[in-house]
């Protein structure tokens, strides 16, 4: 009895074990689940899809939901996508929204779009409802020299068509900052900007910012509008600055030019001394000279230092009659 028991048991557990790997190469209820739904698979299709290391219910599954919306996808197209890299139920998704939308959207370019990289089905959502991609504060400075500080808010409609290849929305961002730089920089007042906003809107839309982009701008608003800095008055403010110590400068070196002038002029004065000091002194040479040659007597030398006595006694006097008693000069 206790044998008979442990031997059905153990055929209990071999049938069990037996099942399991039956169904793990043969995905029977997956089998059975494509065919209630309408779609025509062999299993030996499934096991083929085991041996090449593909989930069968990652191709069956979107198979299924794109049998039911009427895409006409067969499992050949989704294999060669999963064994790609990509993201079948997402491509599968993303098709059925775009039917539902009415968006022309094919099964190669859905593919190509999540090969890339990008979320198909978000960009087809984004079609259907626009985003709105506000850009940071963008400050400009009018003709008059006022900054103006704007923000925008743009809102953008995905392009499937320029999906692959096509700008994001840093790209978008930066242009229509720029697009504000001009608009605001080529107003003559800021008061321009003030009084009509929608100007920005209108210049920026019409220079085509979102050429090569994977957007479509359908408006750009403007959020908000502040008026910055006099950055006019502060840039001649700081030219006038700039200008004073370039005069400064300019005219310190006039002065150390003149200083150094009048040291030279000083030095010229000393070495003329020199020079006369240096003739002074020859004099008493030469008339040792012309007495020993005779060309003059002792009288005439006597005479001579009479008349130098007499010339210094003469200007003595002149000073004391220049002078008043104690010492102080005369008015004239």
């Amino acid at each position: 009895m206790e044998a008979s028991l442990i031997t059905v048991l153990l055929i209990a557990v071999v049938v069990i074990i037996v099942l399991s790997v039956f169904l793990s190469f043969f995905p029977v209820m997956l089998w059975i689940s494509a065919l209630a739904s309408g779609v025509r698979i062999g299993i030996i299709t499934l096991v083929a899809m085991r041996l090449r290391r593909v989930t069968p219910s990652r191709i069956v599954n979107p198979l299924i939901k794109a049998t039911k919306a009427g895409l006409g996808l067969n499992i050949n197209q989704l294999e060669s996508h999963y064994l790609a890299g990509g993201n079948v139920d997402r491509v599968v998704n993303a098709l059925i929204a775009a039917q539902r939308a009415d968006i022309p959207l094919e099964f190669t370019r859905a593919a190509a779009i999540d090969l890339a990289g990008r979320d198909v089905l978000q960009a087809v959502q984004m079609s259907v409802n626009p985003r709105v991609i506000e850009t940071p504060i963008v400050a400009a400075v009018a003709r008059d020299g006022i900054e103006v500080k704007v923000k925008a808010r743009v809102t953008v409609r995905a392009n499937i068509d320029r999906l692959v290849g096509g700008a994001g929305e840093e790209t978008i961002i930066a242009r229509v900052g720029e697009g504000i730089v001009t608009t605001v920089g080529s107003s003559n007042s800021h008061k321009d900007v003030l009084e009509n906003p929608d100007l920005i809107s209108r210049t920026v839309l019409s220079k085509g910012l979102d050429a090569g982009t994977a957007f479509e701008i359908l408006s750009i608003d403007i959020a908000d509008v502040d008026v910055g800095k006099n950055i006019g008055a502060y840039l001649q403010t700081e030219q006038a600055e700039a200008d004073k110590r370039i005069a400064q400068a300019k005219a310190e070196e006039r002065r150390a030019m003149a200083v150094a002038q009048e040291q030279e002029m000083k030095a010229r004065v000393v070495e003329m001394k020199a020079l006369v000091v240096e003739s002074e002194s020859q004099v008493p040479l030469a008339m040792a000279e012309a007495l020993r040659g005779g060309q003059i007597g002792v009288m005439d030398y006597m005479n001579l230092k009479n008349i130098e006595a007499d010339t210094q006694m003469r200007g003595s006097l002149g000073k004391l009659n220049d002078s008043d008693g104690d010492g102080t000069k005369r008015e004239k």
